[in-house]
C-alpha cells in the first residue's frame, strides 16, 4: 500500500497547473525564481510558494549562486510523469531567453561579455559550464 500512497502523493503535487508549468520549465535546465516568474507571468512570492511545495515533496533541489537561487528537477519519476502528462517524450529544449526577464541566464545570453561582467552574467555562464548545465 505504501507504493500507492507515494504515487498518490506525487500525483497530488503534480495536480496543480502552476507547479506542472514550473516542472515543465525545469525539465530542460535549472532556473531561478525571477526567470520562472517571468515565464509564468506570476508574482515571485507565489512562484516561491509553489517551489517550496515541490522542494518539500523532494522533486526539486536548490543551489544558491550569488544573489540567485537556481532550482533543478531531481526526481526522474516525476520528470517522466510530467513529460507523459504534457505529451513531450523528448523533454524540454532547455533555457529559453525571455524578453524583459532580468535573470542572470537571460542577461548572460543577451549581452556581450563586457556588459554581462558588470551584472555577473559571465560568472553565471562559467558556473553552468563548469557544472555541466
Amino acid at each position: 500500500m505504501s507504493q500507492y500512497r507515494e504515487r498518490a502523493n506525487l500525483l497530488k503535487v503534480l495536480a496543480h497547473p502552476v507547479r506542472l508549468a514550473i516542472l515543465d520549465e525545469l525539465l530542460g535546465d535549472a532556473e531561478c525564481v525571477c526567470h520562472l516568474s517571468a515565464v509564468l507571468n506570476r508574482p515571485q512570492p507565489y512562484v516561491s510558494q509553489q517551489l517550496a511545495v515541490l522542494r518539500t515533496a523532494g522533486l526539486i533541489t536548490d543551489e544558491k549562486l550569488g544573489a540567485n537561487v537556481f532550482y533543478k528537477l531531481v526526481d526522474a519519476h516525476a520528470a517522466a510523469v510530467v513529460m507523459a502528462a504534457l505529451e513531450r517524450p523528448g523533454g524540454s529544449p532547455g533555457h529559453q531567453v525571455r524578453a524583459g526577464c532580468i535573470c542572470p541566464k537571460c542577461r548572460a545570453d543577451g549581452r556581450s561579455c563586457e556588459t554581462a561582467d558588470a551584472c555577473g552574467g559571465c560568472n553565471v555562464r562559467r558556473f553552468f559550464a563548469d557544472h555541466g548545465r
